[in-house]
């Protein structure tokens, strides 16, 4: 396993990392992606510990807690090999403080989520979405506080745009409070949305990208394809309104150079898939998923080799969209080029972070 600075941090993650998504699994869409207790979830660690995986991401909002809590028992007895990460500030009620990053809430939400891990600190605490109805300055003061306090030891976000990631950023530093050092995001061959802003501002930040759903909330696995019906046991009939939307032709067309890649390399569309995003900039781990054993060693499969420049490229031009304003019209242009080269230059040409 390849390991990597997670942003401009001194943590070393791995280039693969375990989500604990489908632990525990409850509810319409957590219980759609899996529902593994205590003993399956320890035997999946077991296979990511012999593999080099040593973080594993969670979320208090995954299945109420209760993906914490396997995960806490999972991990029991070898906390010292582990990374954990965990997140925090969507709703976990319809009360007015159940939800956000308010003072209250993220000191409540921390020491839940210890108890539910079973553990003294969270290595890496990420804020799951902006809260736009608190005070930055109060946020990350109290995000110092658990620092401090030998609660959290890095810090992070998810799903923050540009400018919610820079304003922090830049009051962190005004203040003197630990800065971000990563961002969780949706980033895929089918929504490659993630390069045309955060990644630029990743690079000039040093926020490390952690990848979710990289295989394009399961749209990716080789099981959907052009004129054939979604498999019976797809998980998208009952989750594809929750997730990123995609347009059919251009998920199709994906595919289709997925699968000439396939037949180039004899590796699987998910392994292939999840290869290229390793070779992305800023890129400091892919959040893998599985329901089981076999799901979880078939997405190993995808480190320890590295897609040819033209096979790279061919993945480059199916998955390519043109750029929103305000990086449509310039994007392509010389000089703009020249102005702005984290933009425009293939990001495959640009070291990933670590």
């Amino acid at each position: 396993m390849e390991y990597r600075r997670l942003g401009a941090s001194g943590l070393k993650v791995p280039a693969l990392s375990f989500g604990a998504g489908t632990f525990g699994g409850q509810g319409p869409l957590f219980g759609a992606w899996g529902t593994t207790d205590a003993r399956e979830a320890r035997r999946l660690v077991d296979i990511c510990l012999d593999a080099g995986i040593t973080m594993f991401d969670t979320a208090d909002v995954y299945s109420g807690g209760a993906s914490e809590e396997v995960l806490g028992e999972a991990i029991k007895g070898r906390r010292d090999q582990v990374i954990v990460s965990t997140k925090t500030s969507l709703p976990m009620g319809d009360g007015p403080g159940d939800a956000g990053s308010s003072r209250s809430r993220l000191i409540t939400a921390c020491e839940d989520a210890l108890r539910r891990l079973g553990t003294d600190h969270i290595d890496l605490f990420q804020l799951h979405a902006f809260d736009a109805d608190t005070p930055i300055e109060e946020v990350l003061a109290t995000l110092d506080d658990l620092v401090r306090a030998g609660k959290v030891r890095y810090l992070g976000i998810s799903n923050f745009s540009g400018w919610q990631a820079m304003k922090s950023l830049s009051i962190s530093e005004r203040y003197g409070h630990p800065r971000y050092v990563a961002h969780q995001v949706y980033y895929s061959l089918i929504g490659r949305d993630y390069e045309w802003e955060l990644m630029p501002l990743g690079l000039d930040q040093g926020l490390g990208a952690l990848v979710w759903s990289p295989l394009g909330w399961g749209r990716l696995t080789g099981k959907v394809r052009r004129g054939q019906p979604l498999p019976a046991n797809s998980r998208l009939h009952r989750t594809a309104d929750y997730g990123p939307p995609v347009e059919d032709e251009h998920l199709y067309r994906v595919v289709d150079a997925l699968d000439e890649i396939a037949q180039e390399t004899g590796k699987t569309i998910p392994q292939i898939a999840l290869n290229w995003l390793l070779q992305r900039p800023t890129v400091s781990s892919v959040i893998i998923g599985a329901r089981d054993e076999h799901q979880l060693r078939q997405n190993l499969g995808a480190v320890g080799w590295t897609l040819t420049p033209d096979q790279t490229a061919k993945l480059d031009a199916a998955s390519d969209r043109t750029a929103p304003y305000p990086y449509f019209p310039y994007q392509r242009q010389e000089g703009f080029a020249r102005l702005n080269p984290s933009v425009v230059a293939p990001p495959s040409a640009t070291r990933p972070t670590g």
